[in-house]
């Protein structure tokens, strides 16, 4: 039977989906998570890319692009299911939430009311192991997304994780992000030694993730530690990985540029731009290291090619993202002023 507009609108509010957890940023911070989140890219095996095209689905939503926003939480699917080998299981919650919220505001009540049967059923066959508290899988996400917001839901975030961890300890990737929060809320404080203790066991956990490699390396030298050797060997396994945002590029370019040099990090960054020429992102991260050079070494006299190449990088940038690069604008007229 139907329901009525009211039964419907209470139970899609109980809902746990990015619909429901007061993600409401203005436009321009949705534009910027849009262009960040297409930099992290869709590489296969990545294990966040369910979690990637839910959020970017809810950001096309917010932004308007109601059709963009089916397509990705489609995706979104997908992608849980390729990762996850098998049809179902709690991780698509969230996501029938997401779809159930959309086709309600698509006026489409009965669509919305099959993705609410569909949340029950995933509800009542996968419970959460603990009573009072949401699945693992849920608090993952939520996590995850809430990390992508805002600084000040880090600590909530790292809390999220906490349980999630509790729950289900054997998902890597859970412990990688949760060191993250914990670190980005710390961000510019040395970390107690028990979490950089937690934080070297879990980069041991998880070899792959280079990004937490790095921050390691930044805690290690904010300890006082000899770094620069780790740093460019860090460099050379970058340079191998895919050319996303989760590589960890610009977090090392920063550990180079305090720690080894600005001139080795500027090298780094056009490395590999070369390697990858049409990667978005990089040529942000080449940007990011001649405006450290231009305008925090202020003594030097700049060679004119230098500042070339800075102001065309910074222009390319901001062509590339336009909704997202006031920043980028501000470092441009910075190094006009230089030169």
């Amino acid at each position: 039977a139907a329901q009525s507009p009211t039964t419907l609108e209470s139970k899609l509010e109980a809902l746990q989906c990015h619909f429901t957890w007061d993600l409401d940023p203005g436009m321009s911070k949705l534009f910027r998570l849009r262009d960040k989140l297409e930099d992290i890219g869709t590489e296969e095996g990545n294990s966040w890319l369910g979690h990637i095209y839910n959020l970017r689905g809810f950001i096309q939503y917010k932004l308007g692009f109601t059709e963009d926003a089916q397509s990705l939480f489609s995706r979104a699917a997908e992608a849980f299911r390729q990762m996850r080998n098998t049809d179902e299981g709690p991780w698509l919650v969230v996501n029938y939430g997401n779809l159930a919220w959309l086709h309600h505001h698509l006026g489409e009540q009965a669509e919305s009311q099959a993705y609410l049967s569909k949340v029950d059923a995933l509800m009542n066959k996968y419970p959460s192991p603990s009573q009072d508290e949401l699945h693992p899988e849920i608090y993952a996400e939520k996590a995850w997304t809430l990390m992508k917001f805002s600084a000040d839901k880090k600590l909530l975030a790292a809390d999220y994780f906490e349980r999630a961890i509790t729950m289900q300890p054997g998902m890597v990737e859970w412990h990688t992000s949760h060191m993250l929060a914990l670190v980005n809320n710390h961000s510019n404080k040395k970390l107690e030694d028990n979490i950089l203790e937690k934080m070297r066991i879990a980069k041991e956990q998880d070899p792959e993730s280079l990004y937490l490699a790095v921050h390691y390396l930044e805690q290690c030298a904010k300890k006082g530690e000899r770094i620069k050797d780790e740093a460019r060997e860090l460099g050379r396994k970058v340079l191998r990985n895919p050319a996303s945002s989760y590589s960890g590029m610009k977090a090392l370019l920063w550990v180079y540029w305090k720690y080894v040099s600005v001139d080795e990090a500027i090298d780094l960054a056009e490395e590999a731009l070369e390697n990858h020429p049409d990667v978005c992102y990089l040529k942000t991260c080449a940007a990011l290291c001649y405006k450290w050079k231009i305008i925090f070494f202020r003594e030097s006299r700049h060679k004119q090619s230098v500042i070339d190449r800075a102001i065309s990088l910074h222009e390319e940038v901001i062509s590339l993202y336009p909704h997202s690069s006031l920043v980028k604008k501000i470092d441009l007229a910075n190094i006009y002023a230089r030169s």
